[in-house]
């Protein structure tokens, strides 16, 4: 019987090359695979994920309650984690004393002394989430030390970040802090996302007058300095209004002064999509104007619009540090990341225990991890970047 060649062998047949793989990729697809090709986009999700991790259970990942005191060891300094096969996890034991000739009070490590600590230890009960009822927690002193007599449940403490003013850890208040800087951040971006596409839409789609008046008053509303006009919007706000009514207040005044930014990005994306063929094929079909505009239209660059509003919530998250910092946003017993930076307002305190200043570092590590995501997912956002 006559071929018309000689057979294949296996090696010999077409493979498929990657780019042939690649062009039946989605756009979603395509933006995941730009996007892990950023390392440093990746590391700083993950930090992300573990902050907001930490916030939702901040009960557990805290070493105390958010307000317990201890009156002997107010502004004692952090005792750092130490690790050693003989004494395992641990912290050296401070004990007060006075300098003879200053009278001024310090904390020395006590000789021979050592704060065992552990894993999932138990310490003081709290119920997560108002649901559940434990004395679990991530990281803490061992109790079992001091229930065996050990060590004097005197000295029996761990401050990793220090103390302040009244005897309470920093560290755990920031964890708790990190509920509402976080959630602030979140909640306003949401609230934001809404205006800016719904106006930003409407801008680009009906053109005209409608166009010139919403981008006039967009100019307005940017002409004015962003800080000033937070302070004035949140100052009219009564001072005696519940601490939840002015936590939603600063989340609604932060939504209202940034959403022109992304308003602009959906309107400019929607006077180069509105005249596209599957534009005016749905427009002649029938279908509505609400409907070509958000089911056809604003899904086409859902990845830029992430990419906004992930680089606007470091500028929610300062904002609300700003405000509660000079005392106009949230005030105590509320606890957030600007709260708890009104310590730092006296300068005598700072120098003299610069410990006070550590609730600057989440916020240092949050907006980073923000700005270094959004670059990662705007690089992974653009069409013309290679795979």
């Amino acid at each position: 019987m006559m071929t018309n060649g000689p057979a294949q062998s296996p090696s010999d047949q077409v493979i498929e090359s990657p780019a042939a793989a690649i062009a039946t990729f989605s756009q979603w697809q395509l933006v995941r695979m730009r996007f892990r090709r950023h390392r440093l986009a990746v590391f700083s999700l993950f930090i992300l994920i573990a902050l907001y991790i930490a916030a939702a259970f901040a009960e557990f990942f805290a070493p105390y309650p958010r307000d317990t005191r201890n009156l002997d060891y107010i502004y004692a300094p952090p005792q750092l984690p130490k690790f050693s096969f003989d004494h395992g996890w641990h912290v050296d034991a401070l004990q007060l004393e006075r300098d003879p000739l200053t009278f001024r009070k310090r904390f020395l490590p006590v000789e021979d002394t050592k704060v065992p600590l552990g894993f999932f230890v138990r310490g003081e009960p709290y119920t997560l989430w108002g649901i559940f009822d434990t004395d679990r927690r991530f990281f803490g002193v061992d109790r079992r030390a001091v229930e065996n007599g050990s060590i004097d449940p005197a000295l029996a403490t761990f401050y990793f970040a220090g103390t302040d003013k009244y005897g309470r850890d920093i560290f755990g208040r920031m964890i708790h802090g990190a509920r509402i800087s976080l959630s602030i951040g979140m909640i306003a971006i949401f609230l934001t996302s809404i205006l800016g596409i719904v106006i930003g839409g409407i801008s680009g789609y009906l053109g005209g007058a409608v166009d010139e008046l919403i981008q006039r008053a967009i100019e307005v509303i940017n002409s004015f300095p962003q800080l000033p006009l937070w302070l004035a919007l949140v100052a009219i706000m009564p001072a005696d209004w519940p601490l939840l009514v002015i936590y939603l207040g600063i989340t609604i005044v932060l939504s209202l002064l940034g959403w022109t930014g992304l308003a602009r990005v959906v309107r400019g994306k929607i006077l180069s999509l509105r005249e596209e063929d599957y534009a005016v094929a749905a427009r002649l079909l029938g279908a509505s104007h609400r409907r070509i505009l958000f089911r056809h239209l604003v899904p086409g660059f859902t990845s830029h619009i992430i990419v906004v509003l992930t680089l606007s919530v470091p500028a929610m998250i300062l904002g609300e540090t700003a405000l509660s910092f000079l005392g106009l946003g949230l005030r105590p017993p509320v606890v957030s990341w600007g709260v708890l930076l009104q310590d730092c307002m006296q300068l005598q305190a700072v120098a003299n225990y610069p410990w006070m200043l550590m609730p600057v570092l989440p916020i240092i590590i949050t907006v980073l991890a923000f700005n270094f995501l959004g670059d990662g997912m705007r690089d992974a956002a653009d069409p013309y970047s290679s795979i």
